[in-house]
């Protein structure tokens, strides 16, 4: 599974990035507003620090203007994966985008039917949104597990699954283990994943009982 961050915060992303578990990153226009940056720069600061795909998304909803910001953020650099909304026009988009080479990240997908649309517009990733249908009492992840499943159906679709509106942990691991290609989740969430109450225990133990050799490896 690859893991994208779904931040801008420049210091998180080099350190993820420098510990080998960044695989990518997501922004979108929460995002970028919460970060009072403005938004070509910083794309472009991004992409320049990871390797993998950088979600940049267009700030229109009708084609002719979505169409030109999409051109204006593809420019930005070769790892941009232009973010459309799955509508009409979005989609429009995306297989326009996508006929030119360009990776397009189609985002706020709920239904199996919207991922399927995704797919046959050319989409390089569907980004369903989990947390989100679990706060409206709907079960997030069986919309990874049926869009795995239509996916895997044809052998013509290349569109990666993103889980995206990741809330904690149980999401990521669920989702790896129905085989879901990439994550993408604030990097607080990532970082829980090191944590475990068992593994705080053992490596104390190690450090006390190293103490009471008196050695140095250094």
């Amino acid at each position: 599974m690859k893991f994208f961050a779904d931040t801008s915060d420049i210091d998180d992303i080099k350190k993820l990035n420098e510990a080998g578990m960044l695989d990518g990153v997501t922004t979108n226009p929460s995002i970028i507003a919460k970060s009072g940056r403005d938004f070509i720069p910083l794309i472009e600061e991004i992409c320049d620090i990871v390797e993998g795909p950088v979600s940049a998304e267009v700030a229109s909803t009708d084609y002719e203007t979505m169409s030109k910001e999409g051109a204006k953020l593809a420019a930005i650099a070769d790892n941009v994966a232009v973010k459309v909304p799955l509508t009409p026009a979005g989609l429009r988009v995306c297989k326009e985008l996508s006929d030119k080479g360009t990776m397009v990240n189609v985002t706020l997908c709920f239904s199996p039917g919207q991922a399927l649309l995704a797919a046959k517009a050319g989409a390089a990733f569907i980004s369903p949104f989990v947390g989100r249908l679990d706060d409206i009492c709907q079960d997030g992840l069986s919309l990874i597990a049926d869009i795995l499943r239509i996916y895997e159906n044809y052998e013509s679709f290349d569109t990666e699954v993103l889980v995206a509106s990741v809330r904690n942990p149980i999401h990521i691991i669920e989702s790896a283990k129905m085989g879901a290609h990439v994550v993408t989740c604030p990097p607080s969430v990532i970082h829980q994943l090191y944590s475990h109450p068992l593994t705080d225990k053992g490596l104390a133990a190690f450090v006390e009982d190293w103490k009471k050799t008196g050695q140095s490896i250094l």
